[in-house]
């Protein structure tokens, strides 16, 4: 008879930031709350202040999380390394399952997408996340599409960047109003199209 493996316990901190993300997805920005947090986690107040200091502190680190998801998630998927097709599938595949099963991710960067009109801080950590993801896109298509012009290349990258992003935005607020496959399938086509041309 073999034995069952123990599953890793999570850590205090990683309890904390997943609870941070399911109050933010319940309340929004706005409603996060220090004791909130706490309460979903099943901790004191005082375990949470000992990893983050303030508010402002534990939703910085809640939308590093979200990147670093983004990347783990991609490279999961096979997003390195490949043809083309499968690169493009990774990214899109990270969308889709952000959007049909993790949607706490794509609601927390929208609400940071928000604030970062407001507050320096999570601005440049936004204006890091997005650039991240171009600079990704970038890698790809600089493999791929040498031929293109860099200005073009990286106009590629943005838009790409927006496919994921109005996928979405769109979505999450109307399921019915589009096949989520069907769009993404329509993605591939768009950038094979351009690469190709």
């Amino acid at each position: 008879m073999r034995k069952k493996e123990a599953m890793p316990e999570e850590s205090t901190e990683e309890r904390i930031l997943d609870a941070a993300f399911d109050v933010l997805q319940e309340k929004t920005l706005s409603g996060v709350r220090m004791a909130l947090v706490a309460e979903k986690a099943g901790l004191f107040q005082s375990n949470i202040h000992y990893y983050y200091k303030s508010k402002h502190e534990l939703l910085l680190a809640v939308q590093k999380k979200v990147l670093q998801h983004c990347i783990e998630l991609r490279r999961a998927l096979g997003g390195e390394g490949g043809a083309l097709e499968s690169q493009l599938e990774a990214f899109w595949g990270q969308k889709k399952n952000f959007i049909l099963k993790e949607p706490k991710y794509d609601y927390a960067e929208i609400e940071f997408w928000a604030q970062a009109r407001v507050d320096a801080a999570m601005r440049d950590e936004i204006r890091a996340s997005f650039r991240n993801w171009r600079e990704e896109v970038g890698a790809m298509l600089d493999a791929f599409a040498a031929h293109l012009t860099e200005d073009k290349r990286r106009l590629l990258a943005a838009v790409m960047v927006s496919m994921m992003e109005g996928a979405s935005l769109q979505y999450l607020v109307e399921p019915a109003a589009f096949d989520l496959d069907a769009y993404f399938d329509y993605c591939t086509e768009l950038v094979l199209r351009e690469v190709k041309a």
